[in-house]
């Protein structure tokens, strides 16, 4: 399909255009991009015509940090969910991480994944490789065999390898073969069993808190280990006000480091938890307002270098039990643009523009990827979103079967219109 998207506000951070442009989308590339198009001057066959005015025409969204749980745990979520809910939250590349059942750590494994997104992922689905065999933190995987097999990065997300020595040398593969470590802060020995993080909510609540140290250590770890070994880190769901500094100060000092933040970190704190109530747990948790603030001033400086989901769905049975039993995560493929929206863009922290760059540019480039940009010639991965629509966010509707989400009910700014990858439409609620 030859696509004409006419008089949409045009947001790419790799040309740095921000006006008033037509897009013109001819056998899965972008064609032209101009002020004026006329369709009906094309000699192939007539595109379809695509009234944006009034949205952002942004590259289409990638997610750096998702769970698809295939195989072994698709009552949770599967590829075809997990990409439906992707393409319906705007995103036309997601990383999926490797902590499934079995662990992604093989070449074998890689492909089951990509054959199975080839068949039935509307968009494009990119399998991240474990660190250690079955994520046990002792021998390392197959690396180099997974990283022919396609593995964007690699990650032992879920939970941090604990031997630092074992990690080291991950890296120093990684630094190899120029793949990124995607590095989950976590120092398993300090968390004491903690469900919230550790301050006057938890003890109201009688919870067992997590303190800013059991991330905070392992950041700072990580960081060393990624200058001794030339490695690329991106750090995942940064939450304390330390992650942030030391990211700055690993940058001036010419780390390779890259960091993201989740939008239930920049939007709740420790204190918008209502009671015992599953849907506020998370890992990292949700943390007090200096922290929230701090990440806030991370995305707007630019130290945080992307917005990524953390996208981790459980079944309701799962959720529906105290904060004590219930698993750790929250959707969040569907509710990332409207809360970037409403929370960044419309209380000034970021312009359209930088949105653009977090969400779709940076992602790409932390990955290596030819993607995020809307340049001529590149591949048509477009997002359109209303960012004045205004609605309630009703998990029902979700494309993805997980249901976990503290957002339910919340009305947001900011819907996504329609999603195309490689020049297809696979999600439209476009009545135009």
């Amino acid at each position: 399909m030859n696509i004409l998207i006419k008089n949409g506000r045009l947001l790419d951070p790799a040309t740095e255009r921000d006006g008033i442009f037509d897009v013109l989308i001819l056998d899965g590339k972008i064609a032209k991009v101009a002020e004026q198009i006329d369709g009906d001057e094309i000699a192939q066959e007539k595109p379809r015509h695509i009234d944006a005015s009034g949205y952002f025409v942004m590259p289409g969204l990638i997610d750096l940090h998702v769970h698809l749980r295939d195989p072994g745990l698709t009552y949770k979520e599967d590829i075809q969910s997990g990409a439906q809910a992707a393409a319906r939250g705007g995103y036309t590349t997601i990383f999926a991480m490797p902590n499934t059942k079995p662990v992604i750590d093989t070449p074998d494994k890689v492909e089951y994944v990509k054959n199975k997104a080839e068949k039935e992922a509307p968009i494009h689905v990119l399998q991240v490789g474990a660190v250690t065999m079955g994520q046990r933190g002792e021998e390392i995987s197959d690396i180099r065999g997974m990283a022919q097999a396609g593995i964007p990065a690699i990650s032992e997300d879920g939970k941090s390898v604990m031997n630092a020595q074992v990690y080291r040398e991950a890296m120093e593969i990684a630094s190899e073969l120029d793949l990124p470590v995607l590095a989950h802060c976590e120092d398993i020995h300090m968390v004491n069993h903690g469900v919230m993080n550790a301050d006057e909510r938890a003890r109201q609540l009688g919870l067992r808190g997590i303190t800013n140290a059991v991330e905070d250590v392992i950041v700072a770890r990580d960081i060393l280990l990624a200058k001794e070994t030339g490695a690329r880190l991106h750090l995942c769901h940064c939450s304390t006000k330390d992650s942030v500094e030391m990211i700055r100060l690993a940058k001036e000092a010419g780390v390779k480091v890259s960091g993201e933040v989740c939008p239930h970190h920049f939007t709740l704190t420790s204190e918008d938890i209502p009671g015992d109530d599953s849907n506020y747990k998370m890992n990292p948790p949700l943390r007090t307002a200096a922290d929230r603030d701090a990440l806030l001033k991370g995305l707007k400086e630019g130290i945080l270098d992307a917005i990524a989901t953390d996208h981790a769905p459980h079944s309701e049975e799962e959720k529906n039990r105290s904060m004590k039993e219930a698993p750790f995560g929250i959707v969040g493929l569907e509710t990332a643009v409207p809360l970037t929206v409403t929370q960044l863009l419309e209380r000034d922290i970021l312009t359209p523009m930088q949105m653009a760059r977090v969400m779709s540019y940076q992602p790409a480039k932390i990955a290596g990827l030819e993607a995020g940009t809307l340049q001529e010639g590149s591949a048509a991965d477009v997002v359109l979103i209303d960012p004045k629509e205004e609605y309630v966010i009703d998990k029902k509707t979700f494309a993805s079967k997980g249901r976990n989400t503290p957002f339910d009910g919340w009305k947001v700014r900011g819907k996504v219109k329609m999603t195309i990858c490689g020049g297809k439409i696979v999600y439209s609620d476009d009545q135009r």
